[in-house]
């Protein structure tokens, strides 16, 4: 694919990981946008998240499509819900963790791209339900 042309990723495509419970969907890696952003469906099941932590390089942002999210905001916590937007900046300490008996759907971007390494390179191949 070149860089300048347009990328259309349809619904339910997208290079798919599991990791530590969460299903991620790279719909955009750093090698599609030469390294400007990265752009990830998440689904997270109830006591999911990520562990407290910052990017030292990258803002990310949230939009929840489905169910609510727990944010921690340096030492404050609020929670998200379908329809709402949450914006991190880079070096602010943040984590989400579904508290609720539901699993929470969430498309969130990096900015520059990179931390979805984590994921492609970490995360496990999902497996089909047996």
């Amino acid at each position: 694919m070149s860089h300048s042309e347009v990328l259309y990723v349809p619904a339910g495509e997208g290079l798919t990981k599991w990791v530590s419970g969460e299903t991620y969907t790279m719909k955009v890696t750093k090698q599609h946008t030469i390294g400007s952003l990265a752009f990830v469906e998440a689904i997270v099941p109830p006591g999911g998240g990520p562990i407290a932590h910052a990017h030292s390089a990258e803002d990310e942002a949230f939009y929840l499509l489905d169910g609510e999210l727990e944010f921690l905001d340096g030492d404050r916590t609020f929670v998200a819900g379908a329809g709402d937007f949450v914006f991190i900046p880079r070096t602010r300490r943040h984590r989400f963790k579904n508290i609720t008996d539901t699993p929470a759907k969430t498309l969130f971007l990096f900015t520059p791209a990179g931390p979805e390494d984590l994921f492609v390179e970490g995360g496990d191949d999902p497996r089909p339900q047996g």
